[in-house]
């Protein structure tokens, strides 16, 4: 069993894979531990995989998982932490934007007692289209999670393997595994980082992906505090609803019973049968959901064309 476990996903990086497996072989070099290095080609095409496969017959610490095309960060992660075999996990991106350099300064922090270090890219060298979305997404994750750290989406991470198999990462919500993990009790830990600029290829983050890290962010918080028992959210909304409506029918169904008439109030009349048939199907809604959680939870789905180990 292997000290460090590397896991590295990456979508068309063809030009960046064999400097960055000199680094990382340059660093570990210097540190005595031994590691597992698993690339997870999320679907490239370009020739990754062709270098992967060299890399692999190269070098026995290389392993390398093939999906059948792409399905996401989440699944690479999934996939790449099923297979590590390592005490420590360490997960950086393969865009040479990550310094294999500061593994050593990773290791030292997490061996202070952190379940999970994250690296913080305090100086970044990317364009305004990903920093500022960037810099968004950190400060109301960090507002609303309570978690003080300044960068969630650090690809630069290292883990006590317990955690990679504790969390699920389904989704998008690999950007929000320091919140999960501090959801189930982990101390999570942090450090600034050397961040380089993009050598080859394109950037894949941007303005497009907020809204989708923004309604993962709820879903983050649902699970945190929801997850085993949906039934007091929704049913808590459904009483407040159909509590509401009923007051109405209840003041309705007086005055009427009075006067022989409701006065010209069917739009009121209307409201109360609505927010009581909208409190029904909330409660519904969280018994269904309350039985669903009950039963087998499902996994991140990929396919995978070909293993190398």
């Amino acid at each position: 069993m292997p000290d460090l476990s590397l896991v590295i996903p990456l979508l068309n990086e063809e030009e960046s894979l064999r400097p960055l497996m000199e680094q990382i072989r340059g660093v570990l070099a210097t540190q005595d531990r031994t590691y597992e290095v698993i690339f997870i080609d999320d679907g490239s095409t370009d020739g990754s995989i062709a270098v992967l496969e060299d890399l692999h017959n190269t070098y026995p610490e290389v392993k390398v998982i093939q999906f059948r095309r792409n399905f996401g960060k989440a699944a690479a992660y999934t996939a790449g932490f099923q297979r590590a075999r390592g005490t420590y996990i360490i997960t950086m991106d393969a865009d040479l934007q990550d310094d294999p350099a500061e593994i050593p300064n990773l290791l030292a922090k997490i061996e202070e007692g952190y379940d999970l270090v994250s690296g913080w890219k305090k100086k970044r060298f990317d364009p305004l289209g990903k920093t500022l979305p960037s810099k968004f997404f950190n400060w109301v994750t960090g507002f609303v999670s309570g978690i003080d750290i300044h960068d969630f989406n650090c690809g630069l991470k290292i883990y006590r393997s317990e955690v990679t198999k504790d969390i699920r990462v389904l989704g998008e919500l690999h950007r929000y595994i320091p919140v999960l993990a501090h959801m189930e009790g982990y101390r999570i830990g942090e450090i600034p980082v050397q961040h380089h600029p993009r050598q080859y290829g394109v950037t894949k983050y941007g303005w497009g992906r907020l809204l989708k890290g923004f309604l993962d962010l709820l879903t983050v918080m649902y699970i945190g505090k929801y997850m085993g028992r949906p039934l007091h959210l929704f049913g808590t909304v459904g009483l407040i609803f159909g509590t509401i409506g009923m007051l109405i029918n209840t003041y309705i169904a007086s005055l009427w019973l009075q006067t022989g008439t409701i006065q010209y109030r069917y739009p009121l009349l209307m409201l109360g049968v609505f927010l009581t048939v909208l409190g029904v199907q909330f409660v519904c809604t969280g018994l269904l959901a309350d039985m669903l959680t009950r039963g087998p939870q499902p996994n991140e789905k990929f396919n995978i064309r070909k293993i190398l180990e």
